[in-house]
């Protein structure tokens, strides 16, 4: 896969960079805006499912950064919106530890469990947020979490 444009490793700019590139593949740090344009662009695919539509903020705890605040703007199963920041208008908000958050990303914990277990904390519009669950299974929906995964730098 080729690098798209934008910055790129220095070794003598560690304390700043955000992206290195490695035996040709692009690699973005997790939770960084660069992160969620690549998941984002890496999405595209995904098959239109009407009524899986949602604003949905994510807050990530404890981080090496400290905590992460994102949100996504879903509408049929499209992914229109994913940015650092907050939305006002949020429908779902889901709070989680980074050590969790990098779980759920490599797949080593369900998003279903994580929530069902109580390690994803949600407020808002929880029929909403039970409506999209079963996505996170579907065979398309997991094929986008190893791509993702294989562009994470963690």
């Amino acid at each position: 896969m080729a690098a798209p444009a934008g910055p790129r490793y220095d070794p003598a700019d560690n304390v700043n960079c955000l992206t290195r590139c490695t035996e040709g593949e692009f690699v973005s740090k997790f939770l960084s805006q660069e992160w969620l344009d690549e998941s984002k662009a890496l999405a595209a695919d995904q098959p239109e499912r009407p009524g899986a539509s949602a604003k949905m903020q994510y807050v990530v705890t404890g981080g090496p950064d400290g905590d992460v605040s994102y949100y996504w703007v879903l509408e049929n199963g499209k992914l229109l919106e994913s940015k650092v920041g907050t939305l006002d208008d949020a429908e779902v908000t889901l709070t989680q530890s980074y050590d969790d958050a990098v779980k759920v990303q490599k797949g080593e914990l369900d998003a279903n469990a994580a929530f069902m277990q109580g390690r994803v904390k949600v407020t808002g519009n929880m029929a909403k947020l039970m409506a999209l669950l079963p996505l996170t299974n579907a065979p398309e929906y997991k094929q986008l979490q190893e791509k993702v995964k294989g562009i994470t730098e963690f």
